[in-house]
């Protein structure tokens, strides 16, 4: 029988199932759950010390007095039921720690599920809704680490009929990745007699990626699943080069009895009780690769994906580093009523997958340090503000958890003297009707030289984000010079505001009225990333490395995102379908993410060097965090022309499918001309963003030519 390669109706039936990890260690599942106890336990007693408090309280604090008051409970719990061994330090150590802590202790995961052989242990952790994320761990135990090949190879019968928990494939993984920990497996749930079809066309196709344990088919295992499994990369270009016997991509057709949530096959349930847990639910998995191009194929060739978004050469770069990146994916029929359905839909997949094209970056180094692999997992939540400040909360509390990546505050907004001198309203409507100035040239120079003076600004002259607006009056009442005070005290109010509201006003300028003043400190306070595709909006926040041994230990991360779907109705008239991936892939938060990875290292590598008392190295390392951030001051308002024509062009293009289906054609003509403008406009701010990005990397590329002549 002769198969084409031409995708089905409907395309494959294939969802997100799990993500697997192979770590240096797993505990025993009683200790998971002792931690769980105690945790279980503070938020009991917590909550009865906190019942009088309010939501908006808790925004409006932040980093709140609560903070020291659930530090002492943790405290005193821990003596009775841990032993106190958990570090209350201010300065959080990401390296060094157990993953399944991290989650559970983090973002109020709980362990659901495990597996015990003779030489492995694996637990399964996930959020509270069962259809949610699932991320097994699995290590060798006690004794086990350092297996050889051959014996993990011979050890495979102590381990029940089930191959995937057996140590050869934690060994093998080693040995491809660098010896280091890492997301071995993505695991994907497919539809009835799916799998046979995946099994043939990797066969005909790409049979060098199967591994000798499934060159027959799938495996199954009676009244749980079935499973195909296969390598996911080539080391090189698919011709020329064989398997990278790294990570692994897991395919599980169900059978209809199985009851587990998780439907691994081998895996048995463990009761678990959750306490302020956010659902999350996969978004989408990003690979650092050789060959991107050879894994779209292979993805194409086999799954029937195909490219969504493409970040092409030059347009993500920072300072040297730049990258090519491509979203492939199926194409779901998802089209949800509401956003809670769009939350929890788990059909449609994306795969962004990056390379790197200059020899340094953080993709660059990930590649070259530990081989290709899994750079993060992405997944959704229902409310992105409270999930930060939940998992920032519970850090310093229970000294368990996740750090963040580093955002620079001047991605939020600093205060400049033009702002002073222009007027609230000009700034909340740059592209209005301009107003009068409300100051002088000379007393908006005064009043923000009182602000940095006083410690009303940071060193980068961005305004204290615990500042009061009485506090800044009460500095400016009093040290206001007598020539500039009744021009002040005339548009004090103002002026207070102004301060104020510059704490977010690059925010401000893409989400207008959406959000309350508390929901944009909140995003400032806990570093999260916001970008606006036609009516969606999607935030994002990145957490620092994962699964590192050792500081600057090149290691994947976690991703959280939320999708705001609109909410508006579309030309029609009617209430718009929410559509998979509301809110897209946006170019600004990519360039921000790449940005923050290298600002972030820089900064981690000036704190060492200052440290160490190595002054050069210190300098040099400030002078690169002052690049990248200058790059992104420089990239931001050329990133907000591309969003807004981006936005523009997409409602044109609505308008013309509806006018031409409602036969109004000079109307569609109209909206194909303000198209055509739009698309001009996103493509001369593209230019100007890849010129922006050629100019710092020769500014880096000489920073760093500087430090070699030394």
């Amino acid at each position: 029988m002769q198969h084409n390669d031409i995708e089905p109706d409907g395309g494959l039936d294939i969802r997100f199932s799990h993500v697997h990890l192979y770590v240096d260690r797993v505990c025993e599942l009683s200790a998971y759950k002792e931690f769980e106890d105690s945790i279980m336990l503070f938020h009991k007693k917590y909550d009865e010390m906190t019942a009088g408090e309010g939501r908006n309280e808790v925004e409006e604090r932040g980093n709140s007095p609560s903070v020291d008051v659930g530090r002492q409970l943790w405290q005193s719990i821990t003596k009775q039921n841990v032993d106190g061994n958990y570090s209350m330090a201010e300065e959080f150590a990401s390296h060094g720690r157990d993953i399944v802590k991290q989650l559970i202790a983090g973002f109020g995961f709980r362990v659901t599920g495990c597996h015990a052989t003779s030489h492995t242990n694996t637990v399964v952790v996930t959020s509270k809704d069962p259809n949610g994320i699932q991320i097994a761990v699995s290590a060798m135990k006690r004794g086990d680490e350092n297996l050889h090949e051959e014996d993990a190879n011979a050890a495979v019968e102590d381990n029940g009929p089930y191959h995937h928990f057996g140590p050869s494939n934690i060994t093998r993984f080693y040995q491809a990745h660098s010896d280091r920990q890492g997301i071995a497996v993505l695991a994907f749930e497919v539809g009835y007699e799916c799998l046979e079809g995946i099994f043939r066309r990797y066969a005909e196709h790409h049979p060098e990626l199967v591994p000798k344990e499934f060159k027959n088919g799938p495996v199954e295992y009676d009244n749980e699943a079935r499973i195909f499994e296969v390598f996911a990369y080539y080391k090189g270009e698919r011709d020329t080069s064989s398997a990278d016997e790294g990570t692994v991509l897991r395919f599980i057709e169900p059978i209809v009895c199985a009851a587990n949530t998780c439907k691994l096959p081998g895996i048995v349930p463990v009761d678990a009780s959750f306490s302020h847990c956010h659902p999350a639910f996969f978004d989408h998995w990003v690979s650092n690769v050789i060959s991107r191009t050879g894994f779209l194929d292979t993805l194409k060739d086999t799954l029937y994906f195909t490219p969504k978004v493409d970040f092409n050469a030059g347009v993500v770069a920072a300072g040297e580093a730049q990258i090519e990146s491509t979203v492939t994916g199926n194409t779901s029929s998802l089209n949800a009523e509401d956003g809670s359905s769009a939350l929890s839909d788990q059909s449609q997949i994306y795969l962004p997958i990056n390379n790197a094209i200059t020899n340094v970056g953080h993709v660059h180094g990930f590649l070259e340090e530990i081989g290709q692999g899994i750079q993060h997992i992405a997944s959704r939540v229902d409310n992105i503000i409270s999930f930060v400040q939940e998992a920032n909360d519970r850090r310093k509390i229970f000294g368990e958890g996740f750090t963040f990546l580093n955002i620079p505050r001047s991605y939020y907004g600093v205060l400049t003297k033009e702002m002073l001198r222009m007027g609230i309203d000009n700034i909340k409507d740059p592209s209005g009707n301009k107003s009068d100035d409300i100051l002088s040239l000379e007393c908006a120079h005064a009043i923000f030289d009182i602000c940095a003076a006083e410690g009303v600004l940071l060193d980068d002259s961005s305004v204290d984000l615990d500042i009061a607006g009485s506090t800044i009056r009460t500095i400016l009442d009093s040290k206001i010079s007598p020539e500039h005070k009744e021009e002040y005290l005339q548009n004090r109010e103002e002026v207070v505001a102004i301060i104020l509201h510059s704490r977010y006003v690059n925010m401000y300028n893409l989400l207008k009225n959406h959000l309350s003043e508390q929901s944009y400190i909140a995003i400032v306070r806990n570093q999260i990333l916001v970008d606006v595709q036609t009516d969606d909006l999607l935030f994002q926040i990145f957490t620092s490395n994962i699964l590192q041994r050792k500081p600057q230990d090149e290691s994947p991360f976690f991703e959280f995102i939320q999708r705001v779907c609109s909410e508006c109705l579309g030309p029609d008239g009617c209430p718009k379908k929410v559509k998979p991936g509301c809110g897209g892939f946006g170019i600004r938060n990519f360039l921000t993410l790449f940005l923050s990875i290298e600002v972030t290292k820089a900064m981690l590598a000036a704190s060492n060097a200052k440290r160490d008392g190595k002054i050069t190295k210190y300098e040099f390392a400030k002078r690169k965090v002052q690049l990248f951030t200058d790059q992104l001051n420089e990239s931001n308002p050329l990133l907000t022309e591309i969003s807004d024509a981006m936005t523009k062009e997409g409602l044109a293009r609505d308008n013309i499918t509806l006018s031409y289906k409602e036969g109004r054609n000079d109307d569609a003509r109209a909206w194909e001309q303000v198209a055509e403008k739009e698309a001009t406009a996103k493509s001369r701010a593209n230019d100007l963003l890849m010129e922006c990005n050629m100019k710092y990397q020769r500014l880096m590329r000489e920073l760093r030519e500087s430090q070699e002549d030394k």
